[in-house]
């Protein structure tokens, strides 16, 4: 099991998120908040934010989440409704919180809202802790 602040430290380096700049705003045991600024090059042909965009802030703060219980956790399933588009410069928050965990799986969901507390996506996941 790895302590707190080492977790926090690894997951505030997360290269991936870094590019989209992400960035960790809290984070527990089965909890974590994440904020993103929607750039321009964030949308689709639409010109709405990209799904993937606001996905990968979901799937951020729910990695963190589980892995900060110290065990190594990887994603099984993840899904997602995206509820209401927002415009290019908009910063999104993702709070994902931990709704049961058991042996080896644990249950989460995320939510993604605009700094006006408009909620952007709802999101179910599972987590597997392999043995």
């Amino acid at each position: 099991m790895q302590d707190l602040t080492l977790i926090r430290e690894q997951v505030s380096r997360d290269p991936f998120a870094a590019s989209l700049g992400i960035e960790l705003l809290d984070l527990a045991p089965g909890y974590c908040k994440a904020a993103m600024r929607l750039t321009p090059r964030m949308v689709n042909f639409q010109g709405n934010p990209h799904g993937g965009a606001i996905f990968s802030l979901a799937d951020y703060a729910f990695g963190a989440a589980c892995n900060a219980h110290g065990d190594p956790a990887v994603a099984l399933s993840v899904t997602i409704q995206f509820l209401a588009a927002v415009k290019p410069g908009t910063r999104l928050i993702a709070e994902a919180r931990e709704q049961r965990q058991g042996r080896r799986a644990g249950f989460y969901t995320m939510t993604v809202t605009a700094e006006d507390g408009t909620v952007v996506a709802a999101c179910q996941a599972v987590a597997l802790r392999p043995a």
